[in-house]
């Protein structure tokens, strides 16, 4: 089979495409032929050496797909050759075929294609626990979405609707905001053109907001941090400027704010039945028509150094996919 290896950490252009062995299930896992990859950052973080895992080399990156399973391990009971899934893999999504665990398998919900699969789980499921779990995002209050218009960013918009919430989006373009408002953002900033700790007072009428969603840090989270109302709390998600900000710990003691970490993956782990529940939730929000994935470009497994690249290098709106097999 084909897959995009990491022969050493380095430049996301050091990728190759090459031909390996198929991979055989082990007892609890599942062999899937991957229809659809979904490209994430830690994906450029990992094949770079930057991220908190760093997988042994050579590895294939990768850790969201969707497909149709191939085979199964002895012990697995609730899936079969055929099965249409969604699976969380670590590393190991941009080949013609993928290893994953069973019990991060899922079946693709009815009426869901490969491509909107892929990127379900990760981005809806980590936007879902930091606004149910670890903001306790509350119907009319006021949510706003940093990079608003990455994959994160929009499950965010979605789920925060879906919550009750009023919804500021902010972003760098004007096109990407489009994007937003299309989502059901309320309100948006250009953080390019306009200060964010400014437009935030001035769109909340001085008040601040509750709850802001930050994927992005740089030199954005200090102003976020700055527009946040008495006993607002700031969700940090991670860095996708590139830089840890280092924030005065007095912005949080003045308001009674909180900076809350969140780490959807680990979390899963320590509350499994919390995580069943919430893809559940995603599922029956789904089927209402309430949340849709935006996968807004895809790529051949030729392309897919291309496609990660891009995700680096923040020119992607929605969510992006790999196509192993086409």
């Amino acid at each position: 089979m084909k897959a995009l290896i990491c022969e050493a950490y380095g430049p996301i252009d050091t990728l190759v495409v090459k031909d390996i062995p198929s991979p055989l299930p082990g007892p609890k896992q599942l062999l899937i032929e991957v229809r659809a990859a979904a490209v994430n950052f830690p994906d450029a973080l990992m094949v770079q050496g930057l991220y908190q895992v760093k997988p042994p080399l050579p590895f294939t990156p990768g850790a969201e797909i969707a497909g149709v399973v191939k085979a199964v391990g002895a012990e697995v009971k609730h899936f079969k050759a055929g099965d249409r899934v969604i699976a969380l893999t670590s590393t190991g999504g941009f080949a013609e075929e993928c290893l994953a665990e069973a019990h991060r398998v899922m079946p693709l919900p009815a009426g869901m294609d490969f491509e909107a699969g892929a990127a379900l789980v990760l981005t809806y499921c980590t936007s879902l626990h930091a606004l149910k779990d670890c903001g306790h995002l509350k119907p009319n209050e006021t949510l706003v979405v940093l990079g608003a218009a990455g994959g994160v960013g929009i499950s965010a918009i979605e789920i925060g609707k879906a919550m009750g919430a009023r919804v500021i989006a902010a972003a760098s373009s004007d096109d990407k905001l489009e994007l937003c408002k299309k989502v059901g953002a309320d309100e948006t900033v250009n953080y390019s053109t306009e200060n964010l700790k400014d437009r935030i007072n001035e769109l909340t009428g001085g008040k601040g907001a509750d709850v802001v969603y930050d994927p992005v840090g740089g030199p954005y989270t200090e102003p976020a941090v700055r527009a946040l109302a008495w006993r607002g709390r700031l969700l940090i998600i991670g860095f996708a400027a590139g830089e840890i900000p280092k924030i005065p710990l007095n912005l949080a003691l003045l308001k009674e704010r909180s900076l809350i970490g969140v780490y959807w993956g680990d979390s899963t782990k320590h509350d499994p039945a919390g995580h069943l529940a919430n893809l559940q939730q995603l599922n029956d929000w789904f089927a209402a028509g309430v949340i849709r994935p935006v996968v807004s470009e895809s790529f051949p497994l030729a392309a897919a150094k291309e496609a990660i690249a891009k995700i680096a290098n923040r020119q992607v709106k929605g969510k992006i996919v790999v196509l192993p097999n086409n």
